[in-house]
This record gives C-alpha cells, structure tokens and sequence, in this order.
C-alpha cells in the first residue's frame, strides 16, 4: 500500500494477542497483493483489465467495492473508485485494512489498541484504565508541529485519518474530471468511529474544498472535522472541540 504500518497492542494474553498480531501483519500483506494497482498479478489489476470477475476474486474484493459503492454514494460523488479511468479503489482500501488489523487483534483480548497506516490511525479501547489515547494532527503548514491533538476519553472505538498535499503533494483526483483536485485546502482530518469511512470522508471531504466540505460533514452522523487551507484559515465541525484534549 506504499506507506508503513505500525501497531501499539495493550494487555491481553501474551501468547493470543501475539498470534493476532501476526495474523493481522500477514492480512494486510495480503491486501496489499490483492488490491495493489501497482501489481499487474494482482487480482484489483487483473478484474480492471477483465481478466477476472468479481466472484473470481477473493470475497473481500466484492466487500470492499460495496463499501466503496456506499463511500461514493454517501459522499455525493466526491469519493471515487474509478476516477474516469480503470477501476481503482485505494482510496478505501487502506483504512478498511487498518480497521480490519486492529479489531482482529481487540477480538483476541487485547484491551487497547493502535493501528496506525501512514498517519490514519483506528483506536479501539484504551492503553491503560484511566488514560486514553491521543493523537497528534501534524499541521500542514509547520513542518513537525501539530494542529490538534486528538482524545479518545469516553469512547471505545475512534479512527482518525488525515487527506492532503503536505507529504505526497496533489495525489487526490476529483472523481468528476479525473484531475488532481482544485481546492483552497491542504489538509483535512475526519475524526469517525470507523477508519473505513473517516479515511474515504477524507479524501472526498479535501476534493470539495473547505466550505462545501464544512456544510457536508456537519450533516454527516458521527462525523468531525479540521479543515486547513492553504493561507491558513481552519474550519472545524462544531463538535469537534469535544474531541480535542
């Protein structure tokens, strides 16, 4: 998925945990060989070109495009599979395999833990009893500072997911021309319950730009928000501060 992955796994039984852990960096090493459009043997390459059917494919190639069908639906076309082009559903992919690793590993009995996939982390219980997790939100426009740091207190699943040009430069393509994205933005976090969907919110959340993008996650359940723009405005969602800390 060209990005590193990390893991920070909190109690449970040594033995089952590590076994998930395992489990967990084997799955997404597979992913990786399913879904790669970088791979031409990789079955997403080979159903692009029809050499494959989706029945042909592994089952979580079918799960994975009716989340992204749903993504695309939910987002009124600003999340995209296909970008005019052959079928290419990264954009989804990488925050459904995070969130996927880490409730593998919570389903072993470990009472905390982090997976972090380039910078888009899933949070699921806490490290200790009375200290949750947080997250640091890197700011765009000052290298090695942060524009947010994020709390999971209170909750037992969040999944927080950045979109934008500081690392990667302009990757994001707007799913209506099939051009890099012009927008005022250069980041946009999506705070969620579920790294599946706060990854995809991202990404459609920076194509729009930030006032569209500011009125559709207001209405979206579940959905907070850090907007930057590029001469440094920041939008935020207004449930958002209960969430910093």
């Amino acid at each position: 998925m060209g990005t590193v992955f990390s893991f920070d796994v909190r109690g449970g039984d040594p033995e089952a945990v590590g076994a998930a852990l395992r489990e967990a960096a084997a799955g997404l090493h597979r992913v990786d060989e399913v879904f790669s459009t970088y791979r031409d043997d990789s079955q997403i390459s080979r159903l692009a070109r029809g050499e494959l059917t989706v029945e042909d494919c592994d089952p979580e190639v079918a799960e994975v495009l009716r989340l992204g069908t749903v993504a695309e639906r939910v987002s009124g076309g600003w999340f995209g599979m296909r970008h005019r082009g052959p079928l290419d559903p990264t954009g989804i992919v990488k925050g459904w395999a995070a969130e996927r690793a880490a409730r593998r590993i919570a389903a072993a009995g470990a009472s905390g833990v982090s997976v972090n996939g380039g910078g888009d982390v899933q949070l699921l219980g806490s490290p200790e009893a009375d200290r949750p997790w947080r997250i640091g939100v890197s700011d765009p426009l000052r290298p090695g500072a942060l524009a947010a740091v994020v709390s999971a207190a209170g909750v037992g699943e969040l999944a927080v997911a950045t979109s934008g040009t500081a690392e990667r430069g302009a990757h994001i393509h707007d799913p209506h021309t099939g051009r890099p994205a012009l927008t005022d933005l250069v980041s946009a976090t999506v705070i969620a319950p579920r790294l599946t969907w706060a990854d995809c919110w991202a990404t459609a959340a920076f194509a729009r730009g930030a006032r569209d993008a500011l009125r559709w996650l207001q209405a979206l359940p579940g959905a907070e928000a850090l907007l930057i723009t590029a001469d440094g405005e920041v939008h935020c969602t207004d449930g958002l501060a209960a969430r910093l800390g």
